[in-house]
């Protein structure tokens, strides 16, 4: 907060930085700027190559290129078929789709056993890690706790600004390992110094995969179901990773291009999926349809879940924003397979837990949304559920606390930076700097004394 003898100063300043920083939508159009990176209709500008992942949302019919039903690929194989066999075999994937992100091959037994081996012996913080760094300085916010413990591991490492892939690849393997404890102890502290719960901290078990370490870490008596653990396995596959163009990858690339470490690399990837408009939409599916089953009585009558939408989108309900969140990607239009895939497990764990009900209510939700979107707005593009519209009711079904989210996020993307930094340490070279156009008048300097 601001010393009040300088409130009315702040005002005219802000007043100041409001006029002098507006920029002319139209100017845009006129000057072929594609905002964002992308174009109207949602595809990205062509800014790099990559082999890690790649998302597929149009095909080319007759020389034109038109909107398909969305893919997903890691390193060439599609996700989908990458979680049916995981699926047929009854195995967890997560450790298996790192391998392949970052090394570009499906493991054999033996790679995976070795691979599994390296993550369980890193599962562990430095000595007093958790004492010093974590509980003598707890955060509501579990993201900058995560940003911090990266930051934090720089000063443990002997070679922390070593950029030889083998001590990249070697960090890289620690922070997937590390990224679970610093995240599940951050908020075990922060419920216990914010809201007096009792503090707890399990040690993580070497023969449990990712999955299964995060449930076990959080709850107070590590008892988890087979269905649960393999439903949040299956969401850590699906977010590993999303292609070179997300904002946090591709400001994993951005940094990485300076030369600069590991360390500081995976924090500005925090800080980007911190974000609400990248890692935190989620949270914002969930808190929407706590206030749409308070609103809508006949969660079956279908008018009713319309009209609510449409007060979404006219600001008149949940947090005025005037969005249906959950809905709509910048690069899918007709679907995001993610939420394709998760949909028949969502529904498996709704049904164990007793959750058909909503369930229900979110499929009717991302039939009907699509059309009222439509109706409303002008569209570029079509518009589908993407996988924020599924994750979170999972992570609310599992009884994950919303404060670890998006945390949950970082902990499956962190494989995907990590695959994405060795690349672009290998084949990058230059520096990354796009090009902004000035469209600020000239003007004549002005002596201080003749300013008025």
């Amino acid at each position: 907060m601001y010393n009040s003898k300088f409130a009315s100063e702040m005002e005219k300043l802000v007043s100041l930085c409001l006029k002098n920083n507006q920029i002319d939508p139209e100017l845009y159009v006129k000057y072929n700027v594609k905002k964002g990176l992308r174009d109207l209709s949602g595809r990205g500008v062509l800014v790099g190559l990559t082999n890690i992942s790649e998302i597929c949302a149009w095909k080319n019919v007759n020389g034109e290129e038109v909107p398909c039903e969305g893919k997903l690929y890691y390193r060439g194989i599609d996700v989908e078929d990458i979680i049916n066999g995981f699926s047929e075999d009854r195995r967890f994937g997560f450790e298996e789709v790192s391998y392949l992100l970052l090394f570009g091959e499906l493991p054999t037994y033996e790679q995976l056993e070795t691979f599994n081996s390296i993550l369980a012996e890193n599962r562990d913080l430095p000595k007093n890690f958790v004492r010093d760094i974590i509980m003598k300085a707890p955060s509501p916010d579990m993201m900058n706790i995560l940003s911090r413990g990266v930051l934090t591991l720089y000063y443990y490492d002997q070679r922390a600004s070593d950029n030889s892939i083998e001590n990249v690849l070697r960090q890289s393997l620690e922070l997937i390992a590390k990224f679970p404890l610093i995240a599940c102890y951050g908020y075990q502290t922060y419920r216990h110094r914010y809201h007096g719960d009792s503090l707890f901290i399990n040690r993580p078990e070497k023969e449990l995969s990712t999955a299964e370490n995060i449930l076990h870490l959080l709850r107070k008596d590590s008892n988890f179901t087979k269905l649960e653990a393999r439903v949040l396995d299956i969401s850590l596959m699906l977010h590993a990773d999303h292609g070179g163009g997300n904002n946090s990858t591709f400001t994993t690339r951005v940094v990485t291009s300076t030369g600069s470490d590991t360390y500081s690399v995976i924090s500005a990837a925090l800080s980007s999926l911190k974000g609400p408009k990248h890692g935190g939409a989620n949270i914002k599916v969930v808190e929407m349809f706590e206030d749409m089953k308070k609103k809508v009585k006949d969660w079956k009558d279908d008018e009713e879940i319309i009209k609510y939408l449409n007060d979404l989108l006219e600001g008149k309900a949940y947090d005025g924003a005037g969005l249906i969140y959950g809905m709509g990607h910048a690069v899918y239009s007709k679907s995001d397979p993610r939420a394709e895939i998760f949909r028949s497990f969502v529904k498996s764990l709704a049904e164990e837990k007793g959750y058909s009900e909503e369930f229900e209510l979110y499929a009717k939700v991302e039939k009907l949304a699509p059309e009222v979107i439509r109706s409303r707005r002008k569209m570029f593009k079509g518009v589908c559920a993407n996988v924020d519209f599924y994750s979170g009711f999972v992570y609310s079904m599992l009884g994950l606390p919303k404060e670890l989210y998006t945390p949950l996020f970082a902990i499956a993307r962190i494989s995907g930076w990590c695959a994405h930094r060795i690349e672009e340490l290998i084949g990058g070279g230059k520096i990354i700097r796009p090009s902004y156009k000035s469209i600020a008048p000239k003007q004549e300097y002005i002596p201080i004394d003749k300013r008025g």
